[in-house]
C-alpha cells in the first residue's frame, strides 16, 4: 500500500483529502504539519509521496517560520529525500502561481484547491506518484 504524508495545518483539509485518498485510492494517509516530523518521515523513506500546503503558519524548523515551499526546498535539496514526489495542494492559485510556487520550490507537480472533484484528485496524486514530473494532461487543472 502506498504511503501518503499530506502537510496541511487546516484539519478539516486533514481529514477530507485523508478520507478521499484512503477510500478512493487504497492509500495509507498521515497528516502533519510538523516539518521536524515531515524531514525524519521523508529520510527514513516511509513515504511514497507527499502533498504539500504552501499556507503553514504554525510550522518552525530551527526557530524560522517555514512555508510549504521552505519545506519542499529543504526535502529537494537533500539526496536521501530529493526523488520523493512532493505535489503542491494549495489555495495560492491566482494567475501565474502555479509556474511560480513550482520555480521556486522545486516541487513535482501542482494541485489548487479547493479540490472538489475527488476523482480527479486521485488520479492526480497517482498520476505523480507514477510519473514524477510529467506534467498533467491539463496542467494541473483537473481538479476544479
Amino acid at each position: 500500500m502506498s504511503k501518503i504524508l499530506i502537510v496541511e495545518d487546516d484539519a478539516m483539509n486533514c481529514l477530507v483529502f485523508s478520507r478521499v485518498l484512503t477510500k478512493r485510492g487504497n492509500f495509507e494517509v498521515r497528516c502533519t504539519e510538523d516539518v521536524n516530523d515531515v524531514l525524519e518521515t521523508a529520510q527514513q523513506g516511509d513515504v511514497d509521496i507527499i502533498l504539500m500546503d504552501i499556507g503553514l503558519p504554525n510550522s518552525f524548523y530551527e526557530g524560522k517560520a517555514m512555508s510549504g515551499v521552505h519545506i519542499t526546498q529543504l526535502l529537494k535539496a537533500n539526496p536521501t529525500t530529493a526523488e520523493i514526489p512532493v505535489v503542491l495542494v494549495t489555495a495560492f492559485n491566482m494567475p501565474g502561481d502555479r509556474e511560480r510556487y513550482l520555480k521556486e520550490s522545486g516541487a513535482d507537480g501542482y494541485i489548487p484547491k479547493p479540490v472538489v472533484d475527488h476523482e480527479s484528485f486521485v488520479a492526480q496524486v497517482h498520476h505523480y506518484m507514477n510519473d514524477g514530473k510529467t506534467p498533467s494532461p491539463c496542467g494541473g487543472e483537473e481538479g476544479k
